[in-house]
């Protein structure tokens, strides 16, 4: 673990937005669940929302890592969720083209805010436009009828990435982040190995110095040995 690797995780995990997540209603192409998921790294979202695709949840593995950083949460039906989203005080925002909807840039994205993706084939479903608290469009200006979806997730987490760092959101000497979830994901940024061996063992994490190496790390590791 060098200083430079060591920073830069504590300043990316200090930029997590905990109340800025994404929901996928049935978007089934890996290279764009893939896509959404390194977006969401790229703009600090710290976890997605998944609803199975008939054809199953599969992603790309050539994603950077970002895999690693960002919790993917899947769901059999979209209305867990956006209820569960909902009841934590999130505002659930559809990407989809109706008369309520408004431009994407006009949404008030530093309200805690999910942004749900319909999928490819038949855009957001019919359950899911029932249950979201609003619409917003990305206004097209050529032939198609929309975006790409991973295209349409980038554009709109960028703009919310915007109004977020302009309201200081993005201060990493304040990170939003739970501590005892900012903790979990630097240890697993630190020392992946040890978490590895830790999650098959059933192992609390041990603590880490201010430098990302485990304190006293050969005596825990003879403690561990010796069990």
């Amino acid at each position: 673990m060098t200083p430079e690797r060591y920073a830069r995780i504590r300043q990316v995990l200090s930029w997590r937005q905990p109340d800025l997540t994404v929901i996928t209603d049935g978007v089934h192409k890996t290279q764009n669940l893939s896509a959404v998921i390194r977006t969401c790294d790229a703009a600090g979202v710290d976890e997605i929302h998944c609803v199975r695709p008939d054809t199953g949840f599969r992603t790309h593995r050539g994603t950077m890592g970002s895999h690693k950083w960002v919790n993917t949460r899947l769901y059999d039906d979209i209305g867990t969720p956006v209820t569960q989203l909902k009841e934590r005080g999130f505002h659930v925002v559809a990407a989809h083209l109706s008369d309520k909807a408004v431009d994407f840039k006009s949404f008030d994205y530093t309200q805690p805010t999910a942004v749900l993706l319909g999928g490819e084939l038949e855009g957001v479903s019919d359950e899911a436009d029932r249950l979201v608290d609003s619409h917003v469009i990305i206004p097209i200006m050529g032939m198609v009828e929309s975006f790409n979806v991973s295209v349409a997730c980038a554009l709109i987490l960028m703009e919310a990435q915007r109004q977020r760092w302009e309201k200081g959101l993005y201060d990493e000497n304040q990170p939003r982040l739970p501590k005892e979830r900012f903790d979990y994901l630097m240890f697993r940024g630190c020392q992946p190995v040890v978490a590895r061996y830790c999650d098959m063992r059933g192992l609390e994490y041990p603590p880490l110095d201010d430098e990302g190496e485990i304190v006293d790390g050969v005596g825990w590791s003879r403690r561990v040995g010796a069990r």
